[in-house]
């Protein structure tokens, strides 16, 4: 039998589409195949100083006390991650995000530990919102000269697995010092660890099941935080007695970086004038009694949702700057701070249009 040329040219055309239709089959199939990231995007911004949204009530609500009016709008910023170990992503989803400014596509193992589950990271978040609450009400009454007690246990409630405090630390552990210094919050932990750095261990003395006891880890920098940590989550915290409530609004949102933002609102509205002048500003960073500002995730994303909300000016952790470099959205200009009182001094400065050109920024350096 003989297959004449015009055949020959057939069945090629015809095996070639044979085989671009499998191709395309192939592609479409791994393309909705699930994958091992998750995508972080600009979330709700919240005006601490306005309303909690749906409600009509005040996000920040003081009672007891002399309260003051107050003007402008200050964000604090949320992150939305979409992408869960149990609700994976498919290829072609997490594709579109590794194009664009705003998103980060992140290993789900960064973002959730082994064995974690949504419904365990969701608690987490809301137990590390209600300690930064407590924190941001401290804070702003510690600057304000009004005293208050509290009492401070920073307790191990998960170690994670194959971390540098696994074997070492347990959950329950009560940590009492940390290199001879008292462990007075969360923050003040995990700025001495980073302190530390990852060459030596670190010193812990904790407390478990009523004795005392004496630890060394060694810190390995966390895919998260990109900072020396041990790899441990923390309850408990500090207990505090305030001198009148201050109730703060916010649902569905989890988390301590939203700490030196509620300060300065709290802040704000137990002092005359309106501090921030009626300007927009937005910020993020976890907070301490004493006033210490801490590193927080995502902060690029919390760039680009406080330019989308409007912002001009941005308050953002001093220890974030090497994330912050690089990638500031057009349109706003980031402030770096180390303490509430530099956020304060920060924000009066903007508000009375003074030199804003002194302000500390995060540099390449």
């Amino acid at each position: 039998m003989r297959i004449s040329l015009s055949d020959r040219g057939r069945v090629a055309r015809a095996t070639g589409w044979v085989l671009l239709i499998a191709a395309v089959a192939g592609a479409v199939l791994l393309g909705l195949a699930p994958s091992p990231y998750a995508i972080e995007r600009p979330g709700p911004v919240y005006n601490v100083l306005g309303l909690e949204p749906g409600t009509g009530k005040d996000l920040i609500a003081i009672s007891g006390t002399k309260t003051y009016p107050t003007s402008g709008k200050l964000d604090m910023l949320t992150v939305y991650v979409n992408g869960s170990p149990q609700t994976r992503l498919s290829w072609i989803e997490v594709a579109s995000s590794w194009f664009t400014a705003s998103d980060a596509v992140v290993p789900l193992d960064e973002l959730f530990p082994s064995g974690q589950t949504d419904k365990q990271a969701n608690q987490q978040n809301t137990q590390e919102m209600a300690g930064s609450q407590q924190s941001a009400q401290a804070a702003a009454l510690t600057a304000l000269g009004i005293p208050y007690t509290s009492v401070t246990s920073v307790i191990v409630a998960q170690v994670l697995p194959g971390a540098p405090a696994a074997g070492i630390l347990q959950a329950g552990d009560v940590l009492k010092k940390v290199d001879g210094e008292p462990v007075t919050s969360l923050t003040m932990l995990q700025e001495a660890i980073i302190a530390n750095g990852t060459s030596k261990p670190v010193t812990l003395e904790i407390t478990r099941n009523g004795a005392s006891k004496t630890v060394e880890v060694t810190p390995s920098i966390s895919a998260d935080t990109k900072h020396p940590a041990i790899g441990i989550y923390t309850g408990g915290s500090s207990t505090f007695t305030f001198p009148f409530p201050v109730k703060i609004r916010l649902q569905d949102v989890g988390g301590p970086s939203a700490g030196m933002m509620l300060a300065l609102g709290i802040y704000d509205k137990l002092t005359p004038g309106a501090l921030i002048g009626g300007k927009h500003i937005a910020g993020t960073g976890t907070i301490a009694p004493d006033g210490t500002v801490g590193a927080i995730g995502g902060i690029r994303q919390k760039l680009y949702g406080a330019r989308d909300d409007g912002a001009t000016w941005f308050l953002a952790p001093a220890s974030n700057c090497n994330e912050v470099v690089g990638h500031i959205p057009s349109g706003i200009k980031v402030v770096a701070v180390k303490t509430f009182t530099d956020s304060l001094a920060a924000v009066k400065t903007i508000a009375s249009g003074g030199n804003t050109a002194a302000l500390p920024t995060c540099s390449s350096k």
